[in-house]
């Protein structure tokens, strides 16, 4: 007979992506995640994983039972879900990643609301504007902008975000300010990334259009974007309602980056869905072009 539990844990390893991380996202030795994986191998009469010593992947009928046996696994979650929090109020750490200018300027006050509310919480906040894997880091929520590319997440959208090309009113003085999309080739941009070189998708008067931009700075962290701009390197793009005294600013360019949602993301784990929907409801109130 089937054991559902069994079927649980061979989602945890799909989603995680091997048996040390779905072990250590289980809470039970790496051996035993492999015996049960083995014993529901034995029990379908197939196999659902090709092992390496190096890698390990679904085979089809791994991929195919995994797609229809999670959204059966993530109802009854849901229900189980329903239950606890009908009876009980939230305890126990909560580790959340977000970016550093969303996480430090427009997430704390709900955080700090939250624990008053439920005092049998904590919260671990790693600001971060790299992506990072929820499972391999042991996060409960990822608070994420954009299109989400990882499928096996939950997420629920909080609203969108904008952001704005600015320049110090130095840069603007030296370099003149650019009127329409095409001009940043001729500019010095500062990236918000791992290299000097971007590609912005931008807003213009005559619709959608790609730059190619690049610069002498880049930082993947947006203070440290900011603090360039600030100090005359280039054009940046800075969020919307960032904290930068407006005598630090020379202005804004016409034209804008596209729109793009925000949304609060966690995996399909009982405590991760309750935790994001638990966080996601005030939050949905924050400010949408944060």
């Amino acid at each position: 007979m089937l054991d559902l539990n069994d079927i649980m844990i061979f989602a945890r390893v799909i989603e995680a992506g091997s048996f040390t991380a779905a072990a250590r996202l289980l809470g039970m030795p790496k051996t035993t995640v492999s015996r049960r994986i083995a014993a529901l191998e034995r029990e379908l009469g197939v196999r659902l994983l090709h092992r390496t010593t190096r890698s390990l992947s679904p085979t089809d009928a791994g991929r195919l039972y995994y797609e229809e046996s999670s959204q059966a696994l993530r109802a009854i979650e849901g229900a189980n879900l329903r239950l606890a929090e009908a009876r009980t109020e939230p305890a126990g750490t909560i580790r959340i990643s977000a970016p550093v200018g969303f996480g430090g300027h427009f997430l704390q006050d709900a955080i700090f609301d939250l624990l008053a509310t439920y005092p049998k919480s904590r919260v671990e906040l790693r600001l971060t504007d790299d992506r990072l894997n929820l499972v391999e880091n042991g996060i409960d929520l990822a608070f994420r902008t954009g299109i989400l590319e990882d499928s096996t997440l939950i997420a629920r959208k909080l609203g969108s975000t904008h952001r704005l090309l600015c320049a110090s009113p130095d840069y603007l003085a030296r370099c003149g300010a650019p009127d329409r999309p095409a001009d940043l080739v001729r500019h010095d941009c500062v990236v918000a990334g791992q290299s000097t070189h971007a590609q912005w998708l931008l807003e213009g008067p005559h619709g959608q259009e790609t730059v190619a931009v690049s610069g002498r700075f880049a930082a993947n962290e947006m203070q440290a974007v900011m603090a360039a701009a600030i100090a005359g390197y280039g054009i940046a793009r800075l969020p919307h309602g960032s904290p930068i005294p407006s005598s630090a600013m020379g202005g804004c360019a016409a034209f804008s980056t596209v729109t793009r949602p925000r949304s609060v993301a966690c995996t399909s784990s009982i405590r991760a869905a309750g935790t994001c929907r638990l966080w996601s409801r005030p939050l949905s109130n924050s400010p949408p072009d944060a």
